[in-house]
């Protein structure tokens, strides 16, 4: 009898919570179905733009990854050029040797003066005006008593040949060929290229003609000999026309008339190879 009246208690309580449970549910429901139907829904339009927003953002993202890529790389490059710098320093300079860095050569030479009793095996010997110098690496050298000194070669030697390293620079439309403190120029009419004294530092130019604003290109395929034989015979030609040699120091003219007188050269150059076949701008 006790037993059946705990049951009928225990029951009794379990349905009364129920029932009292049921509207906490009900209000929980409904306040989850109200605040989805406050939330705004979003239209076309709105759904374009904030596709557009997001295209835009990963546009600038891949953008600024670019640039971070091309900045990292740069900066590898320019570590590995002053790696290479340094390591072409250690092993390649010889005990003595100094620096070129003129134009960027960065090459290393013996200083002037320095003599040694024996030339290296594959030296070239180049005879001029009764004498002969001795070539090797981009280093000349002449026979005193019983060594062969260093030396600057003299003005107007020909060569049959470039040292294997050099520099181009260009004066008045020219190139020049720099290496170990010597300017070379081709000479068309001795099949060579001729020690050539130094140029005035305002006239020479790193960039291709930029000094004179000559640039110049080929038409009919011709080659960097027959270029360097046209630009060296137009040079002499609008010199001679103009009385102006951007060669010389002050173009060889007063220096009330360097202003014009350029400019009547640069014209002169400038018909004279485009007669050759080359476009001049």
């Amino acid at each position: 009898m006790l037993t059946n009246r705990l049951q009928s208690a225990v029951l009794t309580l379990a349905l009364v919570l129920a029932c009292a449970a049921l509207p906490v549910w009900a209000d929980r429901d409904s306040d989850d179905d109200r605040g989805r139907r406050e939330q705004p829904r979003r239209g076309p339009e709105q759904r374009e733009g904030q596709q557009r927003t997001n295209e835009q953002r990963e546009t600038q993202h891949r953008a600024t990854e670019q640039r971070e890529t091309q900045h990292r790389a740069t900066e590898q490059r320019e570590t590995q050029r002053r790696d290479n710098v340094r390591r072409d320093a250690a092993i390649k300079r010889p005990p003595g040797y100094v620096l070129d860095n003129r134009y960027r050569h960065d090459r290393y030479y013996p200083p002037r003066g320095q003599a040694v009793p024996i030339l290296p095996k594959d030296h070239r010997v180049v005879p001029y005006r009764g004498e002969n110098y001795y070539f090797h690496s981009g280093v000349w050298y002449r026979h005193s008593e019983s060594r062969f000194v260093v030396i600057l070669p003299p003005i107007g030697l020909v060569a049959p040949f470039l040292p294997p390293f050099y520099t181009t620079v260009w004066v008045g439309g020219l190139p020049y060929y720099y290496a170990g403190g010597v300017y070379y120029t081709w000479y068309p009419e001795e099949r060579g290229y001729v020690v050539a004294q130094a140029p005035p530092e305002s006239e020479v130019s790193e960039q291709t003609a930029a000094e004179n604003q000559l640039f110049i290109y080929p038409k009919m395929g011709q080659n960097e000999q027959q270029q360097a034989t046209d630009r060296y015979q137009c040079h002499r030609w609008a010199a001679d026309q103009t009385g102006f040699d951007p060669t010389q120091p002050g173009g060889n003219v007063a220096e009330s008339q360097i202003d014009s007188k350029r400019d009547d050269y640069r014209r002169a150059m400038k018909a004279c190879l485009e007669a050759r076949g080359y476009s001049v701008q």
